[in-house]
Parts: C-alpha cells; structure tokens; sequence
C-alpha cells in the first residue's frame, strides 16, 4: 500500500505561486484547488451581469468587480474568486494587497456542473461569515433560472427566478436585474 502526502502551503506561498500561475486556484487554509475553466455561455452570462451593473452604477457608491480580484473569507482562511462581486463604496483591501479585498455587498456565481454544489452549500456558508455580505445570485448556464438569498433578521430568505420576462429586485443596492439581460446572447439547447 502506498500512502501520500498532501502537500500543505503558507498563505505567503500561495500568493507567490498564484502571482505567477497562469490559471488560477483557491487557497483553502493550506490546500491549493485549481479553479475550472469557464465556458462560452459562463463568460457571457457573468459578462452580461458585470456590464450592467457598470452601467447602472456609474457615478454612484457601488463598484462592481470582476473575477479577477480574489476575495478573502479570513474566518475560513479562504480565498476565492467569485464571477462578480459589488461594494458599497471602496473595496477594503486586506493588508493593503492590491489583489485581496474582504467587504462586497452582493456577491454573483455562475454555476458550473463541477462547482455547482460547492458554491450552493460550502462557498456559500463561508460567504456568510463576511460582515458585509448581504445578497448572492446564483446563476444556471444550462437554462434561464436564478436563486436569490438575500440575508433577512431571521436568515437567509431563497427567491427563485425562471422566466426571461421577470426582473430579480436586488435589496442591497435597491436595482431590478431583468433575466433577459442576463441571458443576452445565450443560447439554450
């Protein structure tokens, strides 16, 4: 039998390895996990989000980000790359790292097949321990269908969107996101 050792990193380590790597990877309080690559409709559809909200927040206190700008869960010891992130005001970096920010308001994924119950269940949980976070979408690639969790006094409230004539409200920066821009462009088989 033949036994094998998991190799475990520093936080330092990582963030020098992910400096260089050409594709990207979660840090999960040791363990480096490669994030899967994106699909055409996956880039549209997080595309689509992203170009909205720039548009409907310019000139105003919310930023939205792209999946470029990691997040770090520090409870957890986690850090993530979620599809788009949004902040009412200026993004709070961690330890003044230019890549690394702790505080977004409305968090955004959209599902793949491989990562759809991580980000439902584990991702999600961690998101929670955020003090800012108050809202997550998660979006399906396959067919138009969106959860909203938007956090309430008593939890965490689910709404469900399936139709491409329905528009999602969006509490934490008081919008309506039509369905039908999030799904622009996609075609569904």
């Amino acid at each position: 039998m033949i036994s094998t050792i998991k190799r475990r990193y520093s936080l330092d380590e990582y963030r020098a390895i992910e400096e260089k790597a050409e594709g990207r990877s979660e840090y999960r309080d040791g363990e480096i996990v490669p994030v899967p690559e994106g699909t055409l409709k996956h880039s549209r559809i997080s595309g689509n989000i992203l170009t909205y909200f720039t548009s409907v927040f310019r000139d105003t206190q919310f930023e939205p980000i792209n999946s470029d700008l990691r997040l770090w869960i520090p409870e957890h010891r986690r850090g993530v790359y979620p599809d788009v992130m949004i902040f009412d005001g200026e993004p709070q970096l961690n330890a003044e790292r230019s890549n690394e920010v702790l505080n977004p308001i409305l968090i955004v994924e959209v599902l793949s097949p491989s990562t759809a119950d991580y980000d439902r269940q584990s991702k999600f949980r961690m998101y929670r321990s955020i003090p800012s976070f108050s809202e997550y979408l998660l979006v399906e690639q396959d067919e138009p269908f969106v959860e909203r969790y938007s956090k309430q006094a008593e939890g965490w409230l689910l709404s469900d969107f399936n139709s491409l004539e329905v528009f999602i409200s969006l509490d934490s920066v008081a919008i309506a996101l039509s369905m039908a821009e999030i799904y622009r462009g996609v075609v569904f088989e």
